[in-house]
C-alpha cells in the first residue's frame, strides 16, 4: 500500500493529537507541577545574565569528557554542587503560536513515519483491530519511548517522566483509533 493513500489519517491523527496535547497541558494541566520556582529566582536570573549565557543547553560543573572527571578540582565542584542541566530559551515575547505550529509539523512527520510502518505491514482493507494494534504500538513507542533516558541521564524527576509516558500512551491510542477509523478499504 502506498504512503500517500494514508494522507487523511496522517493529518487527522496529527490534529487529534495536537488537541489532546493541548487538553492535557492547558485544560487538565496534568504537567502543572513538572517545574518548580527557585526560592531566589531574581538572583539566579541576574547571575545567568551576568554570566552572559545565551540561548542553549548547559551543564555544570562542565566536563568535556571522562578525562575531566579525574581532575580533583572538578571532582570537588561535583561533590559540593549544585550539579545540573540548564536550558535557556531566547528572551522576548512568548511565542506559543509559533511553538504550536512547529509542534504540529513535528506531529505530521511523526504520523507519517507511523503511517510508513503501517503501509509496509498492513494492506488496504486490514481489520480495524490489526490497524489499531500496529499503529497504536508504533505511535506509543514514538511518543513515549524517548522520555525515560531524560530521567536516567539528565536526572529529570521520574514523576514528570511518568506523566510524559502517560501522555505518549494516550497520543498513541488516539493515533491508533484514527488510523483504524480512516484505514483505506480493500
Amino acid at each position: 500500500m502506498s504512503l500517500t493513500s494514508l494522507w487523511l489519517p496522517i493529518v487527522v491523527a496529527a490534529v487529534c493529537v495536537q488537541i489532546t496535547s493541548t487538553l492535557s497541558w492547558m485544560v487538565l494541566r496534568l504537567h502543572r507541577n513538572d517545574w518548580a520556582k527557585l526560592d531566589d529566582e531574581d538572583s539566579v536570573m541576574s547571575a545567568i545574565r551576568a554570566a552572559g549565557a545565551g540561548k542553549g543547553e548547559y551543564t555544570f560543573p562542565f566536563s568535556a569528557g571522562p578525562e575531566d572527571w579525574k581532575d580533583e578540582a572538578w571532582q570537588a565542584k561535583f561533590k559540593e554542587g549544585p550539579v545540573g542541566f540548564l536550558t535557556l530559551a531566547q528572551p522576548g515575547e512568548m511565542a506559543i503560536g509559533k511553538s504550536m505550529a512547529v509542534y504540529f509539523v513535528y506531529l505530521l512527520i511523526l504520523q507519517s513515519l507511523v503511517a510508513y510502518v503501517a503501509s509496509v505491514t498492513l494492506s488496504a482493507g486490514a481489520e480495524c483491530l490489526a490497524v489499531f494494534q500496529i499503529v497504536g504500538t508504533v505511535a506509543i513507542l514514538a511518543f513515549a519511548g524517548g522520555s525515560p533516558p531524560n530521567a536516567i541521564w539528565l536526572h529529570r524527576k521520574w514523576s514528570n517522566i511518568w506523566r510524559e509516558i502517560f501522555d505518549g500512551v494516550v497520543y498513541g491510542l488516539v493515533t491508533g483509533a484514527v488510523f483504524c477509523w480512516l484505514w483505506p478499504a480493500g
